[in-house]
């Protein structure tokens, strides 16, 4: 386990002033976008607005050009729609009354990243789909009140999966949240489950320390967590249909206290 803990970096105090730089530009966009979200706008305008914000503020798109298995993502914005839980790529689809949209957004400013999603409802929504929306927003901030200095990995997972599976909602497995720093995703790992003892390794469960930067992201399903990945390549749906939520936010590990960089409401 000490292995595993001293490969998880710890940023260096110019280190984590840039890291909120980054995450507050994060914020600022989020701020702008909440007052665009409304049907009748589409996906690709949504992401337009937010490349401008971004890159007339000195920051680049953390996503567009992101390659994962060879796939280039080609946008700003991942938008997600409904039973999309993440990764929707944004098009000329226009938002419509009772919609929920997931908004994951990652900004690279000063060399150093911050990365926030947001899930928001379109107009009036129905009842479960903000029963949802609200478990997965708590149990993000129980996640990332777990994120203090001696505790690890699964006491983030455990306080995210308990308060879901009590909601009635599941988490998704599939994905996980992550370290991040001077690159987009770094060690650790951070799932929103308790992995069971065969899957431990892929998931260590490291000790945290002070310094350490974590983006962590309850992805949730009104239904099954089983998800499955649309013929793009990139987007991830909920494999019963049913509404997903994402909320997202990058902290520091700080003594009892986390801080939370990409704070906007």
């Amino acid at each position: 386990m000490n292995a595993v803990d001293e490969s998880v970096p710890v940023l260096l105090s110019e280190e984590l002033l840039k890291m909120e730089a980054a995450g507050k530009l994060v914020a600022r966009t989020f701020e702008m976008l909440e007052k665009h979200v409304a049907p009748g706008v589409t996906t690709l305008e949504l992401d337009a607005l937010a490349e401008d914000f971004i890159r007339t503020r000195n920051g680049e798109p953390a996503f567009k050009g992101y390659v994962v298995n060879g796939l280039t993502f080609p946008y700003t914005l991942c938008t997600s729609i409904d039973e999309e839980v993440v990764h929707g790529m944004p098009g000329e689809r226009k938002l419509k009354e009772g919609q929920i949209v997931s908004l994951d957004c990652g900004v690279k400013l000063d060399g150093y990243y911050g990365d926030s999603a947001w899930t928001f409802a379109v107009g009036e929504i129905s009842t479960e789909k903000q029963r949802l929306m609200d478990a997965t927003e708590h149990a993000l901030m129980l996640g990332i009140e777990q994120a203090v200095e001696g505790n690890r990995v699964y006491d983030i997972a455990r306080a995210v999966e308990t308060y879901v599976k009590k909601q009635g909602f599941s988490v998704v497995r599939e994905l996980v949240g992550h370290g991040i720093g001077a690159h987009l995703h770094e060690e650790p790992p951070v799932p929103n489950f308790v992995p069971g003892l065969l899957h431990r390794s892929q998931y260590p469960n490291a000790k945290l320390k002070n310094g350490m930067a974590l983006a962590i992201e309850p992805m949730v399903n009104a239904g099954t967590y089983m998800v499955h990945t649309a013929s793009d390549g990139w987007t991830v749906y909920a494999a019963d249909g049913k509404p997903a939520a994402h909320f997202e936010h990058t902290i520091i590990v700080d003594g009892t206290t986390p801080r939370i960089l990409t704070q906007w409401k």
